[in-house]
């Protein structure tokens, strides 16, 4: 999105959001060596069964980290204030998650316009798996 674009932001406006490929082990394996994260609920299925899960799930930090990409897809990170989420259910293997922001609020503060923003992760059944919300400064 340009500048231009950003600093028109209007309440209700949508960011671009996307849609993961089915998560797959491979992809919560790479994720616990990227991310240091080696909770073995998340890679070990007699782990994760012996804990009463029925297999393993994702982490709750890497779809944390999907809807930082929908952030710094439309502003630079050097314009992200604050970012904060809430794990509201697992997200399991094979799940395809929608990434999702909307412009709640436009202010002024600290000198700079701002923006609020809702932000959410689906599954495929419209599950919220994640929700939470950012503030970005709307220039740079």
């Amino acid at each position: 999105m340009t500048q231009a674009s950003v600093q028109q932001t209007g309440i209700g406006q949508a960011l671009p959001g996307f849609t993961t490929p089915p998560i797959s082990r491979l992809d919560l394996a790479l994720y616990c060596g990227a991310s240091a994260d080696h909770n073995p609920i998340h890679v070990d299925i007699d782990f994760a069964r012996a804990s009463g899960m029925e297999d393993v799930f994702a982490h709750g930090m890497l779809s944390m980290a999907w809807l930082g990409r929908v952030l710094t897809d439309w502003v630079p990170q050097r314009q992200l204030r604050s970012f904060q989420v809430r794990f509201v259910a697992v997200t399991q293997l094979k799940d395809c998650i929608r990434c999702e922001a909307t412009v709640r609020e436009v202010f002024e503060e600290d000198g700079e316009r701002r923006a609020r923003l809702d932000l959410r992760t689906l599954d495929q059944q419209g599950q919220v798996k994640l929700q939470g919300e950012a503030v970005v400064a709307l220039a740079a």
